[in-house]
């Protein structure tokens, strides 16, 4: 195991102790009916975010369309179907290097290979740590597969450097996720 895999699970250890999320919610029927139960235990996914910027991000704020491709490569847990997923995602924003930090809010929904999904309300806040932008996001799922229960989900990317930012701006990273369904 890398030191990098040991510091994205502390990170997520100590966001959800912070951010005060619950044990596991026990396993129990949706009133969304058939198809729609609750999966029992906690669901653990790992896997990588590639994030691309167009035009490329300068100190200069501007607008920005931002595209997110995740992919987990390996889930356990959450009653063992689930073994792998994505989600993708394209936005505009108005960032500059100086301020990729903001919070936001948004809908993410996460395709599983078992062919269904889940589409969960989430919000979160980035920190720089030790050269890494962290984000940790939470939220609740809100339709399909895992319907109420809450997420985590953990994504540090490398911090955008100064030559970066001064040439041609940041035009995309790449790092580690990890998602938590409890």
């Amino acid at each position: 195991m890398t030191v990098g895999v040991e510091r994205v699970r502390a990170v997520a250890l100590a966001a959800a102790v912070v951010l005060g999320v619950a044990a596991p919610v026990p396993a129990t029927a949706s009133p969304h009916g058939p198809g729609h139960a609750r999966e029992p235990g906690l669901l653990q996914c790992q896997g990588t975010e590639s994030v691309t910027y167009r035009p490329g991000v300068t100190f200069r704020a501007r607008r920005v369309e931002v595209t997110v491709d995740g992919r987990f490569a390996s889930c356990v847990g959450g009653g063992g179907e689930v073994k792998s997923g994505s989600y993708h995602e394209r936005f505009t924003l108005f960032a500059g290097c100086n301020d990729l930090l903001e919070g936001f809010r948004s809908r993410r929904t996460y395709s599983w290979d078992t062919g269904d999904a889940s589409t969960a309300e989430i919000t979160g806040s980035s920190t720089a740590v030790a050269g890494q932008v962290v984000t940790p996001a939470t939220g609740t799922v809100t339709h399909g597969r895992f319907h109420g229960r809450k997420l985590l989900q953990v994504i540090p990317l490398p911090q955008p450097s100064a030559p970066q930012c001064l040439s041609g701006g940041v035009t995309g990273a790449t790092g580690v996720t990890t998602l938590t369904i409890l």
